[in-house]
């Protein structure tokens, strides 16, 4: 996408495939996450796509919420994944075929959809708008490429709400800053009706849901992304990572461990 954040290796000069192998990875433990699984079938149901209608899944990724909209737009309908990234391009594809979906990918820039005016009448983008300096920018193009009564659904992180447990209070300053620094506009999540009505776009309904990590599966190697960033930065010494790691570890083996963040949605449509 032409507005790029240089942290995020979702963009499409990242195309490394050792990093393509870990964005899709991490984008299949997010699809696994409960509170990921409850906010999608929340967007979906306030999006009802259907038979015949046209979709468009911005940010697609692995293109699982594409097969989705593809699912219920049905064999007269279209869902058109859009991505700049073209390993995860062709992994979504792969995965379509397999599937025997007809859920189609191509490549898009968020401020420059390749689509006419008033051409769609779904669209969904998740976690997406994090990623971009201008989000509000690809908002308004969202709302140029849909019809009138079409509908759109914005799901995004507010990495403000970062939430770890047990840690030192001097240590999660310099941790919550490293994660909020992995997105370019890292409060997204609280500002989406603000978009989409600066857009011209109608909110009707609103939701949120607190993203829970198991430190079982992908949260400490999380962690240990945070805390060797931060100590690369001289935000923490490496006693103080040593003992984050020791004290997160021990606390996940008694079960007492705390790492969560809120993911909010927003679903409106255009007026006409």
């Amino acid at each position: 996408m032409t507005d790029r954040h240089p942290t995020s290796a979702f963009h499409a000069g990242n195309t490394d495939p050792e990093v393509t192998g870990r964005l899709i990875a991490a984008l299949d433990a997010q699809a696994a996450n409960p509170g990921v699984r409850r906010l999608r079938a929340w967007a979906r149901a306030g999006l009802a796509a259907g038979p015949g209608e046209r979709a468009m899944d911005l940010g697609s990724g692995t293109g699982s919420e594409t097969q989705v909209l593809a699912e219920d737009v049905g064999p007269d309908g279209s869902a058109t994944g859009v991505d700049p990234h073209p390993g995860l391009r062709a992994d979504a594809q792969r995965r379509a075929e397999q599937a025997g979906s007809r859920a189609r990918f191509v490549d898009g820039d968020a401020l420059d959809l390749p689509f006419p005016d008033a051409s769609l009448d779904v669209v969904r983008c998740e976690r997406v708008l994090q990623h971009l300096t201008e989000p509000a920018r690809a908002v308004a193009e969202i709302a140029r490429v849909l019809r009138p009564g079409g509908r759109v659904a914005l799901l995004d992180t507010d990495w403000t709400t970062f939430l770890l447990h047990p840690v030192d209070p001097a240590v999660l300053p310099a941790l919550a800053t490293i994660a909020q620094g992995t997105a370019a506009t890292p409060d997204a999540g609280r500002r989406l009706t603000q978009w989409l009505t600066d857009a011209g776009l109608t909110v009707d309904r609103t939701g949120a849901d607190v993203l829970l990590h198991d430190p079982r599966t992908v949260t400490l190697p999380i962690m240990h992304g945070l805390g060797t960033a931060a100590l690369d930065r001289g935000l923490l010494s490496e006693e103080q990572r040593d003992r984050l790691y020791a004290d997160l570890t021990a606390a996940a083996d008694r079960g007492a461990f705390h790492l969560s963040v809120t993911m909010f949605a927003a679903v409106a449509h255009r007026p006409g």
